[in-house]
Protein backbone atom coordinates (compact mmCIF):
# COMPACT_ATOMS: atom_id res chain seq x y z
CA UNK A 1 0.00 0.00 0.00
CA UNK A 2 1.27 3.50 -0.90
CA UNK A 3 0.38 6.29 1.51
CA UNK A 4 -0.21 9.71 -0.01
CA UNK A 5 0.55 12.86 1.97
CA UNK A 6 0.09 15.92 -0.22
CA UNK A 7 0.97 15.45 -3.88
CA UNK A 8 3.59 12.71 -3.49
CA UNK A 9 3.76 9.24 -1.87
CA UNK A 10 5.28 9.43 1.61
CA UNK A 11 8.47 7.59 0.62
CA UNK A 12 9.09 10.10 -2.17
CA UNK A 13 8.57 13.00 0.23
CA UNK A 14 10.98 11.53 2.78
CA UNK A 15 13.63 11.11 0.09
CA UNK A 16 13.03 14.67 -1.15
CA UNK A 17 13.19 16.20 2.34
CA UNK A 18 16.36 14.25 3.16
CA UNK A 19 18.04 15.55 0.00
CA UNK A 20 16.99 19.13 0.68
CA UNK A 21 18.13 18.88 4.31
CA UNK A 22 21.57 17.60 3.32
CA UNK A 23 22.00 20.36 0.74
CA UNK A 24 20.95 23.10 3.15
CA UNK A 25 23.24 21.79 5.90
CA UNK A 26 26.17 21.71 3.49
CA UNK A 27 25.48 25.23 2.28
CA UNK A 28 24.99 26.90 5.65
CA UNK A 29 28.24 25.26 6.78
CA UNK A 30 30.13 27.22 4.17
CA UNK A 31 28.02 30.27 3.42
CA UNK A 32 28.10 32.37 0.27
CA UNK A 33 31.84 32.95 0.56
CA UNK A 34 32.47 29.17 0.47
CA UNK A 35 34.54 29.45 3.63
CA UNK A 36 33.86 26.96 6.44
CA UNK A 37 31.92 28.44 9.35
CA UNK A 38 29.89 27.18 12.25
CA UNK A 39 26.13 27.45 11.51
CA UNK A 40 24.22 29.67 13.92
CA UNK A 41 20.99 28.65 15.63
CA UNK A 42 19.12 30.95 13.24
CA UNK A 43 20.84 29.27 10.27
CA UNK A 44 19.64 25.87 11.46
CA UNK A 45 16.09 27.13 12.11
CA UNK A 46 15.95 28.65 8.63
CA UNK A 47 17.29 25.44 7.08
CA UNK A 48 14.61 23.43 8.90
CA UNK A 49 11.87 25.69 7.55
CA UNK A 50 13.31 25.57 4.04
CA UNK A 51 12.98 21.79 3.92
CA UNK A 52 9.26 22.38 3.49
CA UNK A 53 9.39 25.80 1.82
CA UNK A 54 12.41 26.51 -0.31
CA UNK A 55 14.01 29.92 0.06
CA UNK A 56 15.06 32.33 -2.66
CA UNK A 57 18.15 33.07 -0.59
CA UNK A 58 21.29 30.93 -0.56
CA UNK A 59 20.55 29.15 -3.83
CA UNK A 60 22.06 29.39 -7.30
CA UNK A 61 20.49 31.66 -9.91
CA UNK A 62 19.27 28.65 -11.89
CA UNK A 63 17.62 27.25 -8.75
CA UNK A 64 15.93 30.59 -8.07
CA UNK A 65 14.59 30.69 -11.63
CA UNK A 66 13.33 27.10 -11.33
CA UNK A 67 11.70 27.94 -8.00
CA UNK A 68 9.66 30.78 -9.54
CA UNK A 69 8.90 29.10 -12.88
CA UNK A 70 5.46 27.78 -11.94
CA UNK A 71 4.37 31.09 -10.40
CA UNK A 72 6.05 33.40 -12.94
CA UNK A 73 6.61 31.33 -16.10
CA UNK A 74 7.38 34.32 -18.32
CA UNK A 75 9.75 36.25 -16.09
CA UNK A 76 13.32 36.51 -17.35
CA UNK A 77 14.72 37.93 -14.10
CA UNK A 78 14.48 36.64 -10.53
CA UNK A 79 11.29 37.99 -8.98
CA UNK A 80 13.10 38.61 -5.70
CA UNK A 81 15.69 40.83 -7.40
CA UNK A 82 13.10 42.96 -9.19
CA UNK A 83 10.71 43.12 -6.22
CA UNK A 84 13.36 44.33 -3.76
CA UNK A 85 14.82 46.80 -6.26
CA UNK A 86 11.37 48.29 -6.83
CA UNK A 87 10.76 48.46 -3.08
CA UNK A 88 13.92 50.53 -2.62
CA UNK A 89 12.70 52.99 -5.25
CA UNK A 90 9.12 53.05 -3.95
CA UNK A 91 10.37 53.94 -0.47
CA UNK A 92 12.31 56.92 -1.82
CA UNK A 93 15.69 55.22 -1.76
CA UNK A 94 17.03 57.85 -4.13
CA UNK A 95 16.35 60.46 -1.46
CA UNK A 96 17.70 58.43 1.47
CA UNK A 97 21.12 59.38 2.81
CA UNK A 98 23.51 56.44 3.00
CA UNK A 99 21.28 54.10 0.99
CA UNK A 100 22.99 50.68 0.64
CA UNK A 101 25.67 51.77 3.12
CA UNK A 102 23.61 52.26 6.28
CA UNK A 103 22.47 49.04 7.92
CA UNK A 104 18.76 48.48 8.42
CA UNK A 105 17.01 47.27 11.55
CA UNK A 106 17.68 43.52 11.78
CA UNK A 107 14.10 42.68 12.79
CA UNK A 108 12.72 44.65 9.84
CA UNK A 109 15.05 42.87 7.43
CA UNK A 110 14.14 39.43 8.82
CA UNK A 111 10.42 40.21 8.63
CA UNK A 112 10.79 41.38 5.03
CA UNK A 113 12.81 38.28 4.16
CA UNK A 114 10.05 36.05 5.55
CA UNK A 115 7.46 37.85 3.43
CA UNK A 116 9.57 37.66 0.29
CA UNK A 117 10.08 33.93 0.81
CA UNK A 118 6.28 33.65 0.90
CA UNK A 119 6.04 35.56 -2.40
CA UNK A 120 4.52 38.53 -0.58
CA UNK A 121 5.30 42.23 -0.61
CA UNK A 122 5.01 44.27 2.59
CA UNK A 123 2.09 46.58 3.18
CA UNK A 124 3.01 50.21 2.61
CA UNK A 125 1.94 51.03 6.16
CA UNK A 126 4.29 48.48 7.75
CA UNK A 127 7.49 49.19 5.82
CA UNK A 128 8.61 52.79 5.49
CA UNK A 129 12.41 52.55 5.62
CA UNK A 130 14.23 52.09 2.29
CA UNK A 131 17.23 50.70 4.15
CA UNK A 132 15.34 47.44 4.83
CA UNK A 133 14.82 46.34 1.21
CA UNK A 134 18.25 47.78 0.34
CA UNK A 135 19.92 45.61 2.99
CA UNK A 136 17.94 42.54 1.96
CA UNK A 137 18.78 43.09 -1.70
CA UNK A 138 22.49 43.13 -0.87
CA UNK A 139 21.99 40.00 1.23
CA UNK A 140 20.34 38.21 -1.69
CA UNK A 141 23.31 38.92 -3.97
CA UNK A 142 25.79 38.04 -1.24
CA UNK A 143 24.10 34.75 -0.33
CA UNK A 144 23.90 33.40 -3.87
CA UNK A 145 25.50 29.99 -3.52
CA UNK A 146 27.48 30.59 -6.70
CA UNK A 147 28.64 34.22 -7.08
CA UNK A 148 27.06 36.47 -9.67
CA UNK A 149 30.49 36.64 -11.33
CA UNK A 150 31.48 32.96 -11.64
CA UNK A 151 34.89 31.95 -10.33
CA UNK A 152 36.06 31.12 -13.87
CA UNK A 153 35.60 34.75 -14.94
CA UNK A 154 36.78 36.44 -11.75
CA UNK A 155 40.34 37.05 -13.01
CA UNK A 156 39.14 38.58 -16.28
CA UNK A 157 36.85 40.98 -14.42
CA UNK A 158 39.41 42.23 -11.92
CA UNK A 159 42.00 42.57 -14.69
CA UNK A 160 39.66 44.72 -16.80
CA UNK A 161 39.95 47.74 -14.51
CA UNK A 162 38.91 51.00 -16.16
CA UNK A 163 39.07 49.48 -19.67
CA UNK A 164 35.38 49.43 -20.57
CA UNK A 165 35.94 47.28 -23.65
CA UNK A 166 37.58 44.63 -21.46
CA UNK A 167 34.79 44.94 -18.89
CA UNK A 168 32.21 44.53 -21.65
CA UNK A 169 33.96 41.44 -23.01
CA UNK A 170 33.99 39.90 -19.54
CA UNK A 171 30.31 40.73 -19.09
CA UNK A 172 29.37 39.01 -22.35
CA UNK A 173 31.25 35.87 -21.33
CA UNK A 174 28.92 35.39 -18.35
CA UNK A 175 26.21 32.71 -18.50
CA UNK A 176 23.00 34.29 -19.92
CA UNK A 177 21.12 34.48 -16.60
CA UNK A 178 24.17 35.91 -14.78
CA UNK A 179 24.66 38.50 -17.52
CA UNK A 180 21.00 39.52 -17.38
CA UNK A 181 20.96 39.77 -13.58
CA UNK A 182 24.19 41.78 -13.48
CA UNK A 183 22.99 44.12 -16.24
CA UNK A 184 19.73 44.71 -14.35
CA UNK A 185 21.72 45.48 -11.20
CA UNK A 186 23.88 47.98 -13.09
CA UNK A 187 20.75 49.58 -14.59
CA UNK A 188 19.27 49.85 -11.10
CA UNK A 189 22.41 51.42 -9.63
CA UNK A 190 22.65 53.89 -12.52
CA UNK A 191 19.41 55.42 -11.24
CA UNK A 192 21.35 56.58 -8.17
CA UNK A 193 24.18 58.33 -10.03
CA UNK A 194 22.45 61.53 -11.14
CA UNK A 195 24.01 64.55 -9.36
CA UNK A 196 20.70 65.57 -7.76
CA UNK A 197 20.34 62.05 -6.32
CA UNK A 198 23.94 61.84 -5.09
CA UNK A 199 23.51 65.19 -3.32
CA UNK A 200 20.88 63.53 -1.12
CA UNK A 201 22.17 59.97 -0.77
CA UNK A 202 25.89 60.84 -0.54
CA UNK A 203 26.43 57.66 -2.57
CA UNK A 204 28.16 58.27 -5.90
CA UNK A 205 29.18 55.57 -8.38
CA UNK A 206 32.41 54.86 -6.48
CA UNK A 207 30.53 54.37 -3.21
CA UNK A 208 27.90 52.19 -4.89
CA UNK A 209 30.64 50.05 -6.44
CA UNK A 210 32.41 49.77 -3.09
CA UNK A 211 29.22 48.49 -1.42
CA UNK A 212 28.11 46.07 -4.14
CA UNK A 213 31.41 44.66 -5.42
CA UNK A 214 31.88 42.25 -2.47
CA UNK A 215 28.36 40.95 -3.07
CA UNK A 216 28.95 40.23 -6.77
CA UNK A 217 32.56 39.07 -6.93
CA UNK A 218 34.28 36.60 -4.60
CA UNK A 219 38.04 36.45 -4.56
CA UNK A 220 39.20 32.93 -5.38
CA UNK A 221 42.31 33.28 -3.21
CA UNK A 222 42.48 32.70 0.53
CA UNK A 223 45.56 34.93 0.87
CA UNK A 224 44.57 38.07 2.85
CA UNK A 225 47.03 40.17 0.85
CA UNK A 226 45.50 39.10 -2.47
CA UNK A 227 41.98 39.63 -1.12
CA UNK A 228 42.87 43.16 -0.01
CA UNK A 229 44.63 43.99 -3.27
CA UNK A 230 41.77 42.65 -5.38
CA UNK A 231 39.07 44.48 -3.42
CA UNK A 232 39.90 47.75 -5.17
CA UNK A 233 40.07 46.00 -8.56
CA UNK A 234 36.61 44.52 -7.96
CA UNK A 235 35.27 47.99 -7.16
CA UNK A 236 36.91 49.46 -10.26
CA UNK A 237 35.32 46.81 -12.51
CA UNK A 238 31.85 47.49 -11.13
CA UNK A 239 32.30 51.28 -11.22
CA UNK A 240 33.36 51.09 -14.87
CA UNK A 241 30.16 49.23 -15.71
CA UNK A 242 27.99 51.65 -13.72
CA UNK A 243 29.58 54.60 -15.50
CA UNK A 244 29.61 53.28 -19.06
CA UNK A 245 27.27 50.34 -19.66
CA UNK A 246 24.21 50.84 -21.87
CA UNK A 247 21.42 49.10 -19.95
CA UNK A 248 18.43 50.45 -21.86
CA UNK A 249 17.41 46.95 -22.99
CA UNK A 250 16.71 45.77 -19.43
CA UNK A 251 15.09 48.85 -17.89
CA UNK A 252 11.55 47.55 -18.36
CA UNK A 253 12.41 43.87 -18.18
CA UNK A 254 10.74 41.59 -15.63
Amino acid sequence: MVFLVGKWPIHVQVSHYAGVACKRLERIGFGGKRQPRKPTTDDIDQARIQIFRQSMFGNTLSEVMTLQKERFPNRQLPWVQVALSQQVLALNGRETEGIFRVSADVDEVNALKAKIDNWELPDASTLTDAHAPASLLKLWYRELYEPLIPDALYAACVAAGTDFAACSRALHRLPPINRLVLTYLISFLQQFTAPEVVSQTKMDSANLAMVFAPNCLRCTSQDPRVILENARKEMTFLKTLITNLDTSHVQDLL
